[in-house]
């Protein structure tokens, strides 16, 4: 009963996945490719760590 109101921590991961690989792409199109491959990194390792939370 009271898992219904217990927050789902890869949706919260998912969101800051998604507006990480959208600054990335930002960076990109203003042609700052450092921060560009900075962000996309950052990204990955979420996506990883998604993987894993819902793998478990």
């Amino acid at each position: 009963m009271f898992g219904l109101f217990k927050s789902d921590p890869s949706k919260k991961l998912q969101k800051t996945y998604e507006r990480k690989l959208e600054q990335a792409m930002l960076a990109a199109r203003n042609g700052d490719m450092r921060a560009n491959a900075s962000l996309t990194e950052e990204a990955e390792a979420l996506r990883e760590e998604i993987e894993k939370l819902k793998g478990a």
